[in-house]
């Protein structure tokens, strides 16, 4: 939790900075590129959190490996690797995009079924609850077979679950009480 709060004050920062230079999208996409390309190679990420590595000689090579990025998104990097806290930049770009999804006024939208959706379907879901909460949504949706059959919606701490499985749950929960 200390770390969330630390990354959510960093996050803060620079999307300060980066809605002050009209840059937010821009700022956001190269925050992912970097942290995509620590999840891509293991030696990067290794040589990245490591404590042995000088900062010095860690701050040339990201400055010089990733120096198409924008310089937010770079200095962002930079500044972290200087006060040793490497490994927040995840959670820093994950507070990112929840400040940038705030700031659009939308909000995530997870939908999970035992078979993938059709755009349609898809679709119809995410206008129906659109016009029930007035609000636009980031969609995610997620194949679980475990489900066996309907459609389970997470929208931030709000959870619809009509699946097949989470009502033979209820029913073996109401038969357990019983």
């Amino acid at each position: 939790m200390p770390n969330e709060t630390l990354a959510r004050r960093y996050a803060t920062a620079v999307f300060e900075l980066a809605r002050e230079a009209g840059k937010v999208g821009g700022v956001q996409h190269d925050l992912h590129t970097f942290t995509e390309a620590l999840a891509a190679d293991e030696d990067v990420r290794k040589f990245f959190r490591s404590p042995v590595v000088d900062r010095h000689e860690k701050e040339t090579i990201v400055g010089q490996a990733f120096d198409k990025l924008d310089p937010i998104a770079l200095h962002t990097i930079l500044l972290l690797v200087r006060k040793r806290r490497e490994n927040l930049v995840e959670e820093i770009v994950a507070q990112f995009d929840i400040l940038e999804r705030e700031a659009r006024g939308a909000q995530e939208l997870r939908v999970s079924s035992a078979r993938e959706l059709s755009k349609a379907e898809l679709d119809a879901i995410v206008q129906r609850l659109s016009s029930a909460y007035h609000t636009a949504f980031d969609v995610t949706q997620n194949v679980d077979a475990e489900l066996i059959g309907g459609v389970r919606i997470t929208m931030g701490d709000k959870l619809a679950d009509g699946t097949i499985a989470g009502r033979l749950d209820d029913i073996a929960r109401l038969l357990s009480t019983n």
